[in-house]
């Protein structure tokens, strides 16, 4: 699909804007009802949304950078559970590796294609809860995730991956760090995100999160494509308080790619 015009970028923003605000106000009974009906609202509204177009080789690649990442915490007796499953690619190609696989989303139309293979197994969750067996899980892991959860309903969802991974488990996070946003329509637009990225957090704030969740250890890993490295949460929880304190003016002429390898979050949390 050709590039979007500013003003048709310009009309995505004030429909998604608008429509997280209603996912923002709604009351916590609701919620799970209006995040399917604002979603299919957007993207009935703007066909041409990026995510409507996505490349499939560009989203295999993507997927594969990081399953190189996941697998290093993976074993052939593994239980791997993806939260935001998606269109399943992740586990699909992850399957062969495992023991087990759990795909979770909020619709069972979209992770459809996990029902083709025969060690994936589909749990449908209202968003927050997770319908699984305390401590069955080995390694938890999803993407462009967090930010997307209403935030009055971050740690009781957190509580619920920790309760799902047994002791010495890991959950793999991967979010954008509120620092180098926003990263969600309303970049260019708005100084914090306002469309459905609902919340973008900080190191700072996401390894708070996890430990009031129960994760007993929070690490960070930077890099790209798959090949990363772990960095003590003393360093980089320090370069990032430096960053935040550098003008907005200046860190808004830094490129975001290099902010993004820096900054980005890539978490893993030790249960």
């Amino acid at each position: 699909m050709p590039s979007r015009t500013i003003d048709r970028v310009r009309d995505h923003y004030l429909i998604e804007r608008k429509l997280a605000d209603r996912l923002r106000d709604a009351p916590e009974d609701q919620r799970s009802t209006v995040y399917g009906e604002v979603y299919d609202e957007l993207f009935r509204s703007v066909p041409d949304h990026p995510q409507l177009s996505i490349d499939h080789r560009v989203r295999e690649r993507h997927v594969l950078a990081k399953l190189r990442f996941v697998s290093r915490f993976l074993t052939k007796d593994s239980c791997l559970m993806e939260i935001g499953a998606g269109d399943c690619l992740f586990s699909i190609n992850a399957a062969p590796r495992i023991r087990r696989g759990v795909v979770v989303d909020v619709s069972k139309v979209i992770v459809a294609a996990a029902e083709e293979v025969a060690n994936l197994d589909i749990v449908i969750t209202d968003g927050v809860s997770l319908p699984v067996e305390p401590g069955s899980v080995d390694v938890a892991y999803s993407d462009q995730l967090m930010e997307h959860l209403h935030p009055d309903d971050a740690v009781a969802q957190l509580q619920n991956v920790a309760r799902a991974i047994r002791p010495g488990g890991v959950y793999v996070c991967i979010t954008p760090n509120r620092l180098s946003g926003p990263h969600d329509v309303s970049r260019g637009f708005d100084e914090v995100a306002t469309g459905f990225h609902l919340r973008e957090y900080t190191g700072r704030e996401i390894r708070a999160l996890f430990l009031a969740a129960g994760f007993r250890r929070v690490d960070f890993y930077i890099g790209d494509r798959g090949y990363y490295m772990r960095i003590p949460a003393v360093l980089a929880l320090r370069a990032e308080s430096l960053f935040e304190h550098v003008p907005k003016a200046i860190r808004a002429h830094i490129p975001v790619v290099p902010q993004y390898l820096l900054f980005g979050l890539n978490v893993v949390a030790t249960r």
